[in-house]
């Protein structure tokens, strides 16, 4: 459940307040990821690429607890779970809808989930906007080295947004950059650490 978090006693209350003060408190860093060992699990087990890195990126952030303080109202809060979205496409189509849906246990469960809700949906959006999303994208097209999204500017926006393109093969090795589009106020470059680290470690539990 949704922890409501006392501001003045939270160690990062100075940082937050620093950054408040600023008119665009907001960054995006661009890593190389390794991801071979997922597209080979992918690959034998018949699931889609592009689901399966939802999940794992998902859960890498739900992995490191920075990412998930936010604001709600006027009450700084500390999410269970920050729940994925993401951009997909119906087969031929040009335009895209997105998808929201729980964070299931298993890569296996929500990637049949992600599939057979995509397939079912017929609208823009499957669910309503929130505080506690994590908005995923991909360009499957292009070998993307950098990204920033639109956005209605608001400061109080905490919701990590990752993206990533097409994988290049490197000798034996697939590799593809992650853009990831966050808010200074609650989330710094050791948490962006942090991430790639959990990331790494879920991919090579595969």
């Amino acid at each position: 459940m949704t922890q409501i978090v006392d501001r003045a006693s939270w160690p990062r209350r100075e940082l937050f307040d620093f950054f408040s003060a600023m008119s665009q408190p907001f960054y995006s860093v661009t890593f190389r990821q390794d991801v071979t060992r997922l597209y080979r699990f992918a690959k034998e087990n018949r699931l889609s690429f592009y689901h399966s890195m939802i999940f794992l990126c998902a859960r890498a952030v739900n992995g490191v607890e920075a990412f998930r303080y936010g604001l709600r109202g006027e009450d700084l809060v500390l999410f269970d779970q920050r729940i994925p979205s993401f951009t997909d496409l119906h087969p031929g189509a040009e335009t895209f809808h997105i998808v929201t849906l729980p964070l299931e246990e298993d890569i296996r469960s929500f990637c049949a989930a992600a599939r057979a809700g995509s397939a079912a949906q017929s609208t823009l959006l499957s669910g309503e906007d929130g505080p506690d999303l994590i908005y995923f994208t991909c360009l499957p097209w292009v070998e993307m080295t950098g990204l920033t999204n639109e956005r209605h500017f608001d400061p109080d926006d905490a919701v990590p947004r990752i993206a990533w393109g097409k994988y290049a093969d490197e000798g034996d090795r697939k590799v593809l950059h992650i853009s990831l589009e966050l808010n200074h106020r609650f989330v710094d470059g050791l948490h962006v650490g942090r991430f790639h680290e959990a990331l790494d470690a879920l991919m090579e539990a595969l």
